[in-house]
């Protein structure tokens, strides 16, 4: 069976991100082997100045070069995190910097970088309180997962997305939910 990482950058037990991803990996989670990583309370360090001096002697953390391949090796990739300051929330962002590991998820030809990840399909869930659409110059988090798709060689990018969720009504909030989980759907059909 074929194996899909999720990663899980929803912080709170009912957020509006989580509800359209569950339904997502339930329904993914016929054709894929699933693993969840759960970023909330992870406690990832920041990648410092002694955690790169320790990578330039080829020290890191066994458990976080284990996930880092385990990421590598991976099929597919679904990401759900709420749109948080323009982005996604730190937790995610760090989670990244500690997997973008040298001869792992990427690695250089003294010339140019290049990704050693096998994965050719990346979902990205996400809600917005405001009503900043994907690709919007405000909207930050899917540019920056794709520029980290290019480092690591991921494939292509599908973003689910509900915006304005702040302001709208709680049957309007369900609604934009639904409406996101019946798109994901469809998309997970050939995902």
């Amino acid at each position: 069976m074929k194996k899909l990482i999720f990663i899980d950058a929803t912080m709170r037990e009912e957020s509006r991100t989580r509800k359209i991803a569950r339904p997502l990996i339930e329904d993914l989670g016929k054709r894929y082997e699933i693993e969840t990583i759960s970023l909330d309370g992870a406690g990832f360090p920041a990648v410092d100045g002694k955690i790169l001096q320790d990578r330039d002697h080829g020290i890191v953390p066994e458990e976080f070069a284990d996930m880092a391949r385990r990421i590598a090796a991976a099929d597919r990739i679904v990401i759900a995190a709420p749109f948080w300051d323009m982005s996604f929330p730190s937790e995610l962002k760090v989670f990244f910097e500690n997997m973008s590991l040298f001869h792992i998820t990427f690695d250089s030809d003294d010339t140019h970088c290049y990704g050693l990840c096998r994965c050719e399909k990346v979902l990205y869930i996400t809600t917005r309180g405001m009503n900043i659409r994907t690709g919007e110059p405000l909207e930050q988090a899917t540019p920056y997962i794709r520029a980290l798709s290019y480092l690591w060689g991921l494939g292509d990018l599908y973003v689910i997305s509900a915006e304005n969720m702040d302001y709208s009504s709680p049957d309007v909030i369900e609604s934009k939910i639904s409406d996101a989980v019946r798109k994901g759907l469809e998309l997970c059909k050939d995902f």
